[in-house]
């Protein structure tokens, strides 16, 4: 079977990943890497194998390269993004997608006009254990859900460059709350600010509230000195825990407590794979265009509630 050409365009730490990954599946063959920085896209491009680019609009002009993922800065995602879905090659950008929801609507659009495959890179849906919490959620294996926590905090400075922590971080956990309760919120009410970065936030306390009365919580900061990242789901029968970085999942119930056990898997790996089968058999991800527009527009709205201190209220 031919395999898929993919290229990785922004080669930094995250893009080397996705590099690493498109290079190790038996589906896709590593065609190229392209970045603003000569000498780094040559160093990545030496280590793989594959061509360098320091021009995007050259490498999505190489035919072989169907695919792309995009892992630039921030603010440039969704122009790169918006070029690689003009010459029709199926698009994986990373989280945010876009510096804001006019861009991002813009993307799906030009995904749809050129009938390629638009998902976004929102990581941890991947992990093992927080299927199982999904799968217990609307299977009411727990009760009914009442609310969710999630805490997402650690000292990153290198990341730190155009876009705050809500956009940076805790948009994955805007997201997967729109995952588990599989509802847009309601109302967002948010505090952010800065402690020891001046130009972006770099704390923010976020909380969604949903039509039928549950709540969802989200911390995330770049300001305490060691990482944890965790999600806490409490029913009205059991409470769900699940450690991101371990992988770890723990459900409490009255009498006991259990910890499933299922093998470590590489999340990232498992997105890419599945971004790779959804093209090759033209299926839907299950993390779409439209996902990364409602997180993103959940995040403007947590920005502004800050910033005006008042509940916003979200129209869908």
């Amino acid at each position: 079977m031919k395999k898929l050409g993919v290229a990785v365009i922004g080669t930094g730490f995250w893009g080397k990943n996705h590099a690493r990954i498109y290079k190790e599946l038996e589906s896709t063959e590593l065609i190229a890497v392209c970045d603003v920085n000569p000498e780094r896209a040559k160093n990545i491009a030496d280590q793989f194998g594959v061509k360098p680019y320091a021009s995007t609009s050259k490498m999505l002009k190489n035919r072989r390269v169907d695919a792309v993922s995009i892992c630039t800065w921030s603010t440039k995602l969704a122009r790169e993004a918006l070029r690689s879905l003009k010459m029709k090659k199926h698009v994986l950008v990373e989280k945010p997608m876009a510096t804001n929801t006019k861009q991002a609507k813009k993307l799906l659009e030009t995904a749809e006009d050129n009938s390629v495959c638009l998902t976004v890179g929102f990581l941890m849906r991947f992990i093992p254990g927080l299927k199982r919490i999904k799968e217990a959620v609307a299977s009411k294996k727990i009760g009914d859900m009442v609310c969710a926590t999630a805490k997402r905090v650690s000292q990153w400075p290198e990341r730190i460059g155009d876009v705050g922590v809500v956009k940076d971080t805790a948009i994955h956990d805007i997201d997967i709350m729109k995952y588990l309760t599989n509802e847009d919120p309601a109302c967002v009410y948010a505090k952010t600010g800065n402690m020891r970065h001046k130009k972006f936030e770099d704390y923010a306390q976020i909380m969604l509230t949903y039509e039928d009365g549950k709540s969802a919580f989200i911390e995330s900061n770049w300001l305490t000195p060691y990482k944890t990242r965790k999600l806490i789901i409490t029913g009205s029968e059991a409470i769900m825990k699940l450690d991101y970085i371990t992988q770890e999942l723990w459900i409490e119930r009255q009498k006991k407590t259990v910890q499933p056990k299922y093998k470590f898997k590489e999340p990232l790996k498992l997105e890419l794979q599945h971004f790779v089968n959804c093209i090759i058999n033209n299926e839907t991800p299950i993390i779409s265009g439209l996902d990364g527009l409602k997180a993103l527009k959940i995040a403007e709205a947590a920005l502004k509630s800050s910033t005006k201190n008042k509940v916003i209220k979200l129209k869908w």
